[in-house]
């Protein structure tokens, strides 16, 4: 149970890591937006620091992302949909 636990928890870390980098976010920027250093959101990224569910809702805000998402996909699949979505938006102008 452990096991898969701490297998989520990274999956979700590594999720946030994904979907900064495709915006094209520093550390640097979401620790500001987040108000803490680059050095705390640098272990949020890493899984070495517990997430609130206020920490999580405000990253997904900032990283234009649905919550769920985060928590269900991995990131592969969340690229390929923040992909597809971007391609469909940009389509309807």
């Amino acid at each position: 149970m452990e096991d898969l636990l701490a297998l989520k928890t990274k999956n979700v870390a590594g999720n946030i890591r994904k979907i900064r980098e495709y915006r094209d976010y520093t550390q640097d920027y979401l620790a500001a937006k987040l108000k803490i250093s680059q050095n705390a959101y640098s272990k949020i990224e890493l899984g070495y620091s517990k997430l609130t569910i206020e920490r999580l809702f405000q990253i997904a805000s900032i990283i234009d992302i649905d919550v769920t998402h985060l928590l269900t996909l991995d990131h592969k699949e969340l690229i390929k949909n923040l992909s597809e979505n971007e391609e469909a938006v940009a389509a309807h102008k």
